[in-house]
């Protein structure tokens, strides 16, 4: 982005915050590690006015932080090269984004590459929600039928790439009894993408080695794309599962970052241990994604951030897609939040697409918003 078209009178006038509301399609269950997800959820947003316009991106500053922001120019929130710079990345730069993005009349892809597309973009994405749904269920082939019909759904949906939670024997059932339904589940999920979707596996560290280990070997026919949090960090553990796999020639990534990431885990995939990123898209942000996404270009790594259950995030996950040449999926959370109009945005074919439209490409009730930010936001002006 080039910072000499920022004004030099262009300040922060006002910042509100407030929760919007709504719900998935589909309650979601448990996972290897938590109950029941169900179907609320949330996005914490701020909307900033800058020269008499508004705009809207996630955030969760308190009123606090953002009292002196106003009166900040906007030219000195950003570094000579167009990036925000780091004291304001968490709370403003996604409804900085917004406002530049709309100001100028480009969409923040634009923004971050230089470069247009006036047709959109089109990105690959996957269906996120298969569940633990089937506990209630004492028999395989009826739980196996459960998520067969959710995948459906999602097929129905256009949909062609799936992950699916695995685990079930970390917790909530059994240990073997849940893992063979685990293996189950995903051979039936097969059959539901064909044999051209792409199917990934997260086991929210529910698995260990071992075990890791046991499920690839029943699942080679499945032809996994990836597998997800198999168990809790380790660079040993890392590099014996990669060896493995290559020894048995199973093409399968080995995917991280999505929960307690630890610190060293980008310094493992640069050592081979581990191929795909998946620090969150809101938290630590589409800043730092930018940085982080050439750095891992430059390994020949691949980009995949987490944004389950923030609907923002899937939007702006979709305008960082541009950016990054190792990007693999945009993670879609079917969710609709009351006041917030994504209706731009459609998925078809396994992809998913970006309009060319201002900023995010989202629309908001300024209405509703306000009204929420009287019960129980803030405003700083």
């Amino acid at each position: 982005m080039n910072v000499g078209e920022i004004a030099n009178d262009w300040v922060i006038e006002k910042v509100e915050f407030a929760k919007l509301r709504g719900e998935r399609a589909r309650s979601a269950g448990a996972n290897a590690r938590l109950g029941v997800h169900g179907k609320a959820c949330e996005v914490s947003l701020v909307r900033v006015t800058i020269d008499g316009a508004t705009a809207y991106g996630a955030s969760r500053m308190t009123a606090e932080q953002a009292k002196p922001l106003i009166g900040k120019r906007v030219r000195d929130l950003f570094d000579d090269n167009g990036k925000v710079v780091e004291p304001y990345r968490l709370a403003l730069e996604y409804p900085l984004l917004d406002w530049l993005g709309r100001r100028w009349n480009r969409p923040v892809y634009e923004l971050a590459t230089g470069k247009s597309a006036p047709d959109g973009l089109a990105v690959p994405c996957y269906d996120t929600s298969l569940y633990f749904d089937d506990m209630h269920l004492a028999d395989d082939k009826a739980a196996v039928a459960l998520l067969q019909e959710e995948a459906r759904e999602g097929y129905a949906k256009g949909h062609r790439n799936f992950k699916i939670k695995v685990g079930r024997g970390g917790m909530h059932m059994p240990l073997m009894e849940g893992t063979r339904r685990d293996i189950a589940i995903v051979e039936g999920v097969r059959e539901v993408a064909g044999p051209d979707g792409k199917l990934m596996i997260d086991a929210n560290n529910g698995y260990n080695l071992n075990l890791t280990k046991q499920v690839l070997t029943e699942l080679a026919d499945a032809k996994l794309y990836w597998i997800e949090e198999m168990f809790h960090e380790d660079n040993e553990l890392y590099k014996d599962l990669k060896s493995w796999l290559q020894e048995r020639d199973q093409q399968v990534l080995i995917a991280d970052g999505e929960g307690y990431a630890a610190p060293r885990l980008v310094e493992w995939a640069t050592q081979g241990y581990v191929d795909v990123l998946q620090y969150d898209i809101i938290h630590p942000g589409f800043t730092h994604w930018l940085e982080l996404g050439a750095k891992l270009d430059e390994h020949g790594l691949f980009t995949a951030p987490h944004c389950y259950g923030n609907a923002y995030g899937i939007y702006a996950t979709g305008h960082l897609s541009a950016a990054v040449k190792g990007f693999q999926f945009v993670e879609w959370d079917d969710i609709a939040i009351q006041g917030m109009d994504a209706g731009a945005y459609s998925v078809k074919d396994g992809l998913f697409y970006v309009p060319p439209k201002a900023g995010f490409g989202l629309d908001f009730d300024d209405d509703h918003f306000a009204y929420q930010v009287s019960q129980g936001g803030w405003k700083v002006e």
